[in-house]
């Protein structure tokens, strides 16, 4: 797999970290790709997805915390592009909490990296078994 093009920068404060990168997923139409980030939140919204009942958890953290790693994919949901991040924050104990990013967490400093792939995008749908949406196209052996 090639990179077909690298977009880096710093997103604003106060925005809200998951609907910046979907807003620029979308607006680029990149439906291959990865992302990474480091920066700071002032508030942070992460989820556990809990396999017996197969629903997300929501977390909250208020106040500053560090993005110690940000890392995700981008393919397709439902015709258009998706992101489905992962994220590990630090707070001011040397603490780590992560899981899903959702909407509302709110950034302090962000600087983001989105890899789009050369190729076809890979298609989400819902699998039973797990009750996640997963790629349905690009199955390794």
């Amino acid at each position: 797999m090639t990179i077909k093009r690298t977009i880096m920068g710093q997103l604003p404060y106060g925005a809200d970290l998951y609907e910046s990168l979907s807003e620029i997923v979308r607006r680029e139409w990149i439906t291959l790709g990865r992302i990474q980030a480091i920066g700071a939140t002032t508030h942070a919204v992460v989820a556990y997805y809990d396999q017996q009942t197969k629903t997300y958890n929501p977390l909250e953290f208020s106040g500053g915390m560090e993005i110690l790693n940000l890392n995700g994919n981008i393919s397709i949901r439902d015709g258009n592009p998706f992101v489905h991040v992962h994220i590990l924050l630090g707070d001011a104990h040397g603490k780590v909490f992560g899981g899903h990013l959702l909407p509302g967490t709110k950034l302090f400093a962000c600087e983001v990296t989105i890899d789009e792939f050369d190729g076809e995008g890979l298609s989400r749908s819902k699998e039973e078994r797990t009750g996640l949406f997963l790629w349905t196209s690009g199955m390794l052996p």
